[in-house]
């Protein structure tokens, strides 16, 4: 089972207005709100959004299969394609990994 970091509706929407202070035209994962995990911050960059690579996953299993769920296998696939090959510029967000992908 995944040990990925859930957030409270309110800690969220607090994040969000900090991220939105620091860096106006930071981008959003759209679809991906369930796996929205804080804001990046590094020196001599923008602060982006960050989300849970591994929530991600389980949300692209659960939300986009067919009647049985779309496969890890499958939906890591459509992630790195779709998600992370969507990259749109220096205020894309990131998604951390914090477990080997299987």
């Amino acid at each position: 089972m995944p040990s990925f970091m859930v957030l409270t509706s309110s800690e969220r929407t607090k994040l969000l207005a900090e991220l939105e202070d620091a860096n106006p035209q930071a981008l959003l994962a759209d679809g991906f709100e369930s796996a929205f995990i804080g804001v990046m911050y590094r020196y001599g960059s923008p602060s982006l959004a960050a989300y849970s690579f591994e929530a991600c996953i389980m949300v692209l299993m659960e939300r986009d299969g067919m009647d049985d769920g779309m496969t890890y296998e499958a939906a890591v696939e459509y992630f790195e394609f779709n998600v992370l090959g969507a990259g749109m510029g220096a205020n894309t967000p990131v998604f951390i990994r914090t477990e080997p992908i299987r």
